[in-house]
């Protein structure tokens, strides 16, 4: 009888970590989705409030950079004390500044409202990574993982081209962020969905779970740790760029097309092009997830960031039309947030899943160092220069950069899992 008990006891477990994985995915893709429409606001702000580009592109930056800053602090509290309370608080905090900024009429409560989105690090990435790492099986992480990312990347198929398209019709950046704030609520209840299973005490005689000082001496003696950490930053550089500003360079340019005898502004040409990165980075996180679970994962790192320089090259390469801003942007979607679930699949595969979502917020805060320069050192050159040209030169230097110092790092456990695994 015991037997089929235990089978019994195995199914409710799958279960809960897909119920995990999809309540994460849809979080993902509410609130990356909006976040990486802000790009399409970028010119109506300043021509609405009277200001330059670098404001935007500032309070964007600053909240990239405050979310970098803050996610280790909410992984070690999603770790210790779980994940569904932290993401809960961080919906809330992330949906106050959507609204905060659909009321403002001045560049300070713009700034406020950016850097309440600052919640988006207790409502993203590092905290639904740690759940789904935890209840996964370790042959399905990296699965799982990449299924998580592509629904950051539908959000932003979804939503982005929806908001260009809603601000193109109604006009007003007002109601656009106010209707984005309403859809972001959603985030809230879907938290509980990533609830975990309290882990047991540990039985007398038992060696002592990792402790969070430990975890991190260990972390900051590895090497592969701090090259990790630095190709992250390259990819929020990327991510920020293009996000923010692709959309503004095309209606620089003055791209547009006709669709069956309708006109399309450069405008909802920018929103699309966002929109087709987030289309095809869904089979690019599927894909290159499967591929991080049948090849190093560093390997896979390098080449997605040497084809990332590769596309920017060929994008300023070939005269500028919407086809070329389409294929471009559909080639740099297959590479988008391929990252995501390589770099955390990383992360665990090397230091173990107790403290993921803390060494994750480590390696992101990278990244968001490097959001914060992709998003407002474009906008400051713009004012100063007049074009985007340095930055698109400055990107491809980046992503050689980051191929290179993924070559040299040592995929493996550290030597406390090993020897672990040895004495298993």
């Amino acid at each position: 009888m015991s037997l089929p008990l235990s089978k019994a006891a195995v199914k409710p477990q799958q279960r809960s970590f897909w119920i995990a994985v999809i309540c994460g995915a849809v979080i993902l893709t509410i609130g990356m989705g909006a976040r990486q429409s802000f790009g399409i606001f970028q010119k109506p702000i300043a021509a609405d409030l009277h200001v330059g580009r670098e404001l935007w592109s500032f309070a964007n930056a600053l909240a990239m950079l405050l979310m970098g800053a803050f996610s280790p602090f909410v992984g070690n509290v999603a770790d210790r004390f779980g994940t569904a309370r932290t993401v809960v608080a961080g919906g809330v905090l992330y949906v106050g500044g959507m609204f905060m900024i659909a009321f403002a009429t001045e560049g300070v409560m713009v700034t406020l409202g950016n850097v309440c989105g600052v919640g988006m690090a207790a409502a993203g990435f590092g905290p639904i990574f740690g759940s789904i790492s935890r209840q996964t099986p370790p042959e399905q992480r990296s699965v799982a993982l990449g299924v998580a990312t592509a629904g950051g990347s539908f959000g932003q198929f979804a939503i982005v081209p929806f908001a260009s398209l809603l601000q193109y019709r109604l006009d007003n950046w007002h109601t656009t962020m106010f209707i984005l704030g309403l859809m972001s609520m959603m985030m809230v209840p879907l938290a509980f969905g990533l609830r975990e299973q309290r882990a047991a005490a540990p039985k007398p005689g038992t060696a002592m779970p990792q402790g969070t000082k430990d975890a991190l001496q260990e972390a900051f003696q590895t090497q592969g740790f701090w090259l990790l950490t630095m190709g992250f930053f390259v990819c929020g550089f990327h991510v920020t760029f293009i996000g923010l500003h692709l959309p503004s360079y095309i209606s620089d340019k003055g791209v547009g097309m006709s669709f069956f005898g309708r006109p399309v502004s450069a405008l909802e040409i920018g929103g699309w092009a966002i929109g087709l990165v987030g289309l095809f980075n869904i089979a690019g996180s599927l894909i290159w997830g499967w591929l991080g679970s049948q090849y190093p994962k560093k390997d896979m790192l390098a080449l997605l960031y040497a084809l990332r320089a590769l596309a920017f090259v060929m994008f300023l390469a070939v005269p500028l039309s919407w086809v070329s801003v389409l294929l471009f942007s559909a080639w740099l979607g297959f590479l988008w947030l391929g990252t995501v679930p390589l770099t955390s699949g990383l992360v665990g595969y090397m230091f173990g899943s107790t403290h993921v979502s803390m060494l994750w917020g480590i390696v992101f805060f990278s990244h968001q160092l490097g959001s914060f320069l992709g998003g407002w050192g474009p906008g400051r050159l713009y004012d100063i220069e007049g074009n985007y040209d340095l930055m698109w030169w400055i990107s491809v230097g980046l992503g050689v950069f980051a191929a290179v110092i993924h070559w040299w790092i040592r995929e493996r456990p550290v030597q406390r899992l090993a020897i672990a695994a040895a004495l298993a």
